[in-house]
């Protein structure tokens, strides 16, 4: 076997936020030519460690090497110099800004005085296409999907030479044949000699794409693992002292009242392609419906067509009555709750203190309103039972929603929805970039409210996550919907034929359930 060189080492890192320990004595080497994982719980301070590799965080102890020579960032820029380059989970884009200035911002090929267009565009095109990312250079990154950002943040760190790459939470939004280009795309960075940096929640993930990988937990390392040697049980034990999650076959099924119901549904401007084309569908009170589909085959489009944020076409129903005409708001406090697929942008207001976040969407309703004003005391009692019921770990009602982490900014967000008593949940990858711990808690809450009634509409990226929670999956492709599913008769793959178009059994309209079943 050959002996890699290090390219890595962080020896006796320490970091503190006040009295808090994020990082207490972490040691870590990565070799050339290999992809290291690094996993842990949320709040571990895996983040924090890559970020102080990165240059944007100083430690308060230790030392980091690249190469054998110890260097000292002092912001992002010298990380980047150094070549290491970071893709966040969170991703850093200018929204107004079309894709390729994304990516050579800052960087910019020319003159002091002129731009080189052209020879941007250009390398930002053969750049994609060198990694298989489907991505037009010419988009404005407002209009793309999550997974779409996701790989213009990869083509940053590419554009840039870095020979180091970090990878935090990767394929959180991806399908598997998305994952696998990924996959494919790193080996290859490695075969060159340069080394990936992978923090994963997703075990099998990290078993089936890892050379090494180092568990972290509280702050300290607390075991190092070669995937051979290990298993997603023995690593979800260091991790955290949880169960892998898992969901018991229903003994009731759902009630026969439709909650929910979509009919003909349309997005998109007379004479173009639609993003969403005549969609129908319903969800029976005490159901969840998945919905699968590869990122920018509609999801998005139907998601906001049932929220009122965007015109379309078709009617909408929660329990009867036609909401079609109604306002986002009027929706939403008629019974809908709603778990955004991007958590910074929709579903926290990141600068405010969790009061005030407990209250948004429900600030029309007791306890947070009284009267004509808002309430600070009841927006914080709110705050409190969502803190105490949902085990949100961090701080309390006045915290900033910004210093929690990942895992416990999801469940504040899916407590605050289904602490409001809803009649519908329409839930956007409600377990995206959380820990074992946390998506075990997330899935109980989801399906103890199907058990009292709930109807919820699940869009996951995660296939695993479709077949265990619903009880059925529709599947959209190209904005249709062309195939409906029994998850308990179909596995991943057959799922990934339909998302990806090899397979189709379009349906017009709604099974009719008594019917079917």
């Amino acid at each position: 076997m050959v002996e890699r060189k290090e390219l890595v080492r962080l020896t006796g890192i320490v970091k503190r936020f006040g009295t808090f320990v994020a990082n207490d004595r972490i040691d870590l080497s990565v070799k050339a030519g290999t992809v290291h994982a690094i996993v842990g719980e949320n709040g571990a301070g895996k983040s924090t460690l890559m970020k102080i590799l990165a240059g944007e965080e100083n430690p308060d102890e230790g030392t980091i090497e690249i190469e054998g020579v110890e260097r000292s960032f002092r912001s992002p820029r010298e990380a980047q110099r150094a070549g290491v380059g970071i893709v966040h989970q969170h991703f850093l884009l200018a929204d107004a800004l079309r894709v390729w200035e994304n990516v050579v911002l800052a960087d910019e090929p020319g003159s002091a005085l002129r731009l080189d267009t052209a020879g941007a565009r250009r390398r930002v095109g053969e750049l994609a296409a060198a990694n298989g990312f489907s991505v037009d250079v010419d988009a404005v990154v407002r209009d793309l999907g999550v997974g779409a950002r996701q790989r213009v943040e990869i083509l940053k760190v590419l554009y840039r030479d870095a020979r180091i790459i970090i990878l935090d939470e990767p394929t959180a939004v991806l399908v598997p044949s998305e994952a696998q280009s990924l996959f494919a795309a790193m080996r290859a960075f490695t075969e060159a000699g340069a080394s990936v940096i992978f923090i994963s929640h997703k075990l099998d993930e990290v078993l089936d794409f890892a050379d090494e990988i180092t568990v972290i937990r509280a702050g300290e390392v607390v075991g190092h693992r070669m995937p051979a040697e290990t298993s997603a049980r023995e690593l979800a034990s260091l991790m955290v002292k949880v169960a892998m999650p898992s969901v018991e076959p229903r003994i009731e099924p759902p009630g026969e009242q439709i909650v929910l119901e979509g009919r003909g549904l349309t997005v998109g401007d007379e004479g173009e392609v639609p993003a969403l084309d005549d969609v129908s569908f319903s969800v029976r009170a005490g159901e969840i419906l998945g919905v699968a589909g590869v990122e920018g085959n509609g999801q998005s489009e139907l998601m906001l067509a049932l929220l009122g944020r965007v015109a379309a076409r078709g009617t909408v129903s929660v329990s009867g009555a036609d909401v079609s005409g109604l306002s986002t708001e009027q929706r939403r406090g008629g019974g809908m709750a709603y778990i955004p697929e991007d958590r910074h942008h929709d579903g926290l207001v990141l600068s405010m203190p969790l009061r005030e976040n407990a209250a948004l969407g429900h600030h029309t309703h007791r306890p947070v309103k009284r009267g004509p004003w808002f309430s600070r005391s009841g927006a914080a009692a709110v705050a409190e039972r969502i803190i105490a019921r949902f085990d949100v770990r961090g701080g309390g009602p006045m915290t900033l929603a910004s210093s929690l982490s990942g895992g416990n900014q999801q469940k504040f967000i899916v407590g605050r929805e289904l602490g409001s008593d809803p009649r519908v949940l329409i839930a956007a990858h409600p377990t995206r970039g959380v820990d074992i711990g946390a998506q075990s808690a997330v899935w109980a809450e989801l399906i103890e409210a199907r058990d009292r009634g709930l109807g919820t509409l699940l869009i996951s990226a995660d296939l695993d996550e479709l077949l265990a929670l619903s009880d059925r999956v529709i599947v959209f492709y190209r904005g249709t919907i062309v195939g409906e599913l029994d998850p308990r008769a179909t596995d991943a793959e057959t799922l990934g034929e339909y998302m990806t178009g090899v397979r189709s059994d379009r349906i017009a309209a709604p099974i009719d359930q008594e019917a079917a079943e």
